[in-house]
């Protein structure tokens, strides 16, 4: 029996990799039981594809943004983050290149996040996401994101 889990990719976007500041969070608008919570934008690696080409693309569909990648956040499990019994994320800090955000797919609302000790108490984020959360703030304020 595999013990390999679904392989989801996601970024922590900041405003600036050098010294970040603030942080994008994008609230969820399905499925329902997640509708109204925010997380890092991303989505599932596809068939074939890496985990930076599954980033870049679930960014330009979700939010119509070319990104800069920076440092990975890395999580206490082989492949990331466990998100629950069947998937796991991995996470880059990442800066915008190209575009403006707008919630294309899957969210209905953008907001850049003072990233500081408020972070994990400003928006209701997926339980999932919370301990991430903390690991960035932690890994930011180290001035480990590039």
């Amino acid at each position: 029996m595999s013990t390999e889990l679904k392989q989801v990719v996601a970024v922590a976007i900041v405003d600036d990799l050098a010294k970040p500041t603030k942080l994008l969070a994008a609230r969820r608008n399905r499925p329902a039981a997640l509708a109204g919570l925010w997380e890092f934008p991303g989505g599932k690696v596809e068939p074939g594809e890496s985990e930076i080409e599954a980033v870049h693309r679930e960014l330009r569909e979700e939010l119509g943004v070319q990104l800069r990648l920076g440092a990975p956040i890395p999580g206490p499990h082989p492949q990331g983050w466990q998100l629950n019994e069947k998937a796991a994320m991995r996470m880059w800090f990442a800066q915008i290149a190209e575009g403006e955000p707008a919630p294309l797919d899957g969210h209905d609302q953008l907001a850049w996040l003072q990233l500081d000790d408020s972070l994990g108490a400003i928006v209701p984020w997926i339980p999932a996401d919370a301990p991430i959360v903390a690991a960035c703030l932690a890994q930011a304020r180290a001035g480990a994101q590039r």
